[in-house]
């Protein structure tokens, strides 16, 4: 058994590309050898800034010979077909063929024995394949190479059994392509030159003598022990930095202690998301005026200049947001909305500055839903909500609008409420992020998100797959989880209508209801609820109130899962079943009540009178909102159910009777309608 080795070397590779390319080729790779029937040991794939590499352990030297079936024409078919086939697989008579039924006809095979291939041989075919379909979220031609990667390769290595493969990947252009080779080369400034190695463990040792550590968690572990006391070592920015570094070399720097009198929040975006910095916290939980930088280079000073060079860039940031800081606070947030005008929402949209004036008449109309809201808080914080768009600050930090919005209201002494909610009105943002609980931040978040969906859904820019460039499942969730988690009692056709009006358009209405259905089924999914619970109050087609409607949903999954309700669910199933049916063959609807003068049988009698009874119930008990008391009510029907189904023949041959009986039937899809359609329930 032998061992394959391959590693891409190219230009960096951006941090956020390299375990996706790892992964990809791994299984590009695994895949082939698969195909190509070659049973193998572990893998395992590594990512740096400059190469993707990838170890198989335990392949065979050959591959297995194996048996290879071609079909010929079918049995009885004209001679010269069949003369024709045997000549093509090097056969003198049919004697040496077998016969095999397929479908209705039966087809003449032919028998051969395909000896295996050396396995250097496919492994060389295997790796070019993979390499040639690996794929990127961006790729660039280099030179006058045909070939597309992520940057230019510039080396294949390429080992099984210690020895190169043979061949290479095509790129095209003059070189035609890049030769499979046992060499590789050691960090691009500490040990640039090239060497050869024999095998993984060989790879990895010459590797790490070169400065260039392959494993990722290797590399965040250097990082993670090379840093002081009070550092913030954020996971994303821990990968980040390892996928920017083969040979993670960490230093500390220091700012200016003046610029601690900026927002927290500016100072931590200078760092982490411009500058890749981790932040220093002092011992009270407050920020220092210190940071960790991680560099890709161990200088001779002692990464002095290095330092130098940092603490300069980070100077720089923090000066220029300095300025911004001190401009934005010479005008107020009212004074900015005129700006809002010049920024595009959507090209088919309109401005931001009609966007804010149609989320102030929604938070108006939303108002008296949610407890606690005042209409002039609520229409102030709507107002105000986008006005940090065209501060300078955001207009250098994108990724603190709402924040500094916050900042600059409270700056102006405007009511607190009002402040919180314009950096609240964003949440949430994605699964891990809390949603708003304060009633202007509520209202403020709702108005944003309605908004949103009407207008995108109103021209028709709707989710497709996997695609989604305006969040918009992102808002509809945030609606979902926003009205549930503060139980809000919000008529959700009527706040899609209400948003529509901002828009003059009713475009869109019933497909964006579906789609709140969708979002909500995908929220509790992740909870472990049953979403075809959800689809059956849903169908009901009168219940949009969120909070209730989980009510019922929660009720309903306790219901089905006891026996009576179980065993009405299956009732009701049978009698949904039978009504489609005759209703299909009617070519009508049996809604009308039955006749209890027509019954000729008990069964008949105590079904009705006990749908009566529990139809009564459970109307209100749904109109008191107990929807424990109304699906108790609806268990009573169990008993006659059963007995009308043991004793009763629904299509007797009289066909008043016949009717009447299904009109009975019809009673019981009624009977249960008010809490959901049983008919959507699986299971």
């Amino acid at each position: 058994m032998s061992e394959l080795l391959v590693e891409l070397l190219s230009e960096e590779i951006p941090a956020r590309m390299q375990d996706p390319a790892r992964c990809d080729f791994e299984n590009l790779v695994l895949d082939g050898l698969k195909d190509a029937d070659l049973a193998h040991g572990a893998s395992r794939g590594f990512a740096t800034p400059r190469r993707i590499a990838l170890v198989v352990k335990d392949l065979p030297e050959r591959q297995p010979d194996r048996i290879e079936m071609r079909k010929g024409p079918r049995v009885g078919a004209p001679d010269r077909a069949v003369e024709g086939f045997l000549k093509a697989v090097g056969l003198t008579s049919l004697d040496d063929c077998e016969r095999r039924q397929q479908g209705k006809a039966e087809f003449w095979f032919s028998r051969h024995s395909v000896p295996g291939r050396p396995v250097r041989e496919v492994l060389a075919h295997v790796v070019a394949d993979a390499v040639g379909r690996l794929s990127w979220p961006k790729s660039m031609r280099w030179g006058d190479a045909s070939m597309r990667y992520v940057r230019p390769l510039r080396g294949v290595l390429a080992l099984f059994g210690g020895e190169a493969l043979p061949g290479g990947v095509a790129i095209g252009g003059a070189e035609g392509q890049l030769n499979f080779s046992n060499c590789t080369r050691g960090h691009r400034f500490m040990a640039p030159g090239a060497f050869p190695v024999t095998g993984f463990a060989d790879y990895e040792t010459k590797l790490r003598a070169a400065y260039v550590l392959i494993d990722v968690e290797e590399r965040m572990q250097r990082i993670r022990e090379s840093a002081p006391e009070g550092v913030r070592l954020s996971g994303r920015l821990l990968a980040e930095n390892a996928g920017l570094t083969e040979w993670p070399v960490s230093g500390v720097g220091d700012f200016d202690p003046a610029f601690l009198d900026l927002p927290p929040e500016v100072l931590v975006t200078s760092m982490k998301s411009h500058q890749r910095y981790f932040p220093v916290e002092d011992e009270t939980g407050g920020l220092a005026p210190r940071f960790l930088f991680v560099a890709n280079i161990e200088a001779f000073d002692g990464n002095a200049a290095v330092r130098a060079g940092n603490e300069r860039v980070l100077r720089a940031r923090l000066a220029d947001a300095r300025f911004f800081w001190d401009q934005d606070r010479t005008r107020r947030l009212e004074d900015l909305l005129p700006g809002l005008d010049k920024v595009v929402f959507h090209a088919k949209l309109g401005s931001v500055g009609g966007k804010v004036e149609r989320l102030e008449q929604l938070a108006a109309w939303l108002t008296p839903f949610v407890p606690g809201a005042v209409v002039g808080l609520c229409r102030q914080a709507a107002r105000l909500a986008k006005a940090d768009l065209v501060t300078g600050m955001v207009g250098e930090f994108p990724e603190l609008q709402g924040v500094m919005g916050r900042y600059y209201a409270l700056g102006e002494g405007l009511d607190a409420e009002v402040a919180e909610a314009l950096a609240a009105h964003y949440r949430p943002q994605g699964p891990r992020d809390d949603a708003p609980d304060a009633p202007v931040s509520i209202v403020a978040a709702l108005a944003d998100k309605f908004d949103t969906l009407a207008g995108f859904f109103s021209i028709d820019e709707r989710p497709t797959g996997s695609r989604d460039p305006f969040a918009l499942r992102r808002a509809a969730l945030g609606i979902v989880r926003i009205v549930l988690e503060n139980g809000l009692r919000l008529p959700l056709r009527q706040a899609i209508a209400a948003a529509q009006g901002g828009y003059g358009t009713e475009e869109g209405a019933d497909s964006l209801l579906a789609f709140f259905e969708d979002r909500l089924k995908a929220h509790l999914r992740e909870r472990g609820t049953r979403h075809d619970l959800v689809s059956a109050v849903f169908a009901l087609g009168n219940e949009d109130d969120l909070t209730r409607l989980m009510a019922r949903v929660a009720f309903l999954e306790r219901f089905v899962d006891e026996e009576d309700g179980a065993n009405l669910l299956a009732a009701c199933r049978r009698a949904g079943s039978i009504l489609a049916i005759e209703e299909k063959k009617d070519s009508t609807s049996y809604g009308a009540d039955a006749d209890p003068v027509a019954f000729v049988v008990e069964a008949e009698r105590a079904l009705h009178d006990a749908l009566m009874q529990a139809s009564a119930a459970a109307s209100r008990a749904v109109e008191a909102e107990d929807f424990a008391a109304a699906t108790q009510a609806l268990a009573a029907l169990r008993a006659p159910v059963d007995r009308f189904f043991d004793e009763v023949t629904v299509n007797a041959e009289d066909a008043p009777l016949r009717i009447n009986r299904l009109r009975l039937l019809a009673g019981i899809r009624a009977a249960t309608s008010g809490v959901a359609d049983f008919s959507r329930i699986e299971g």
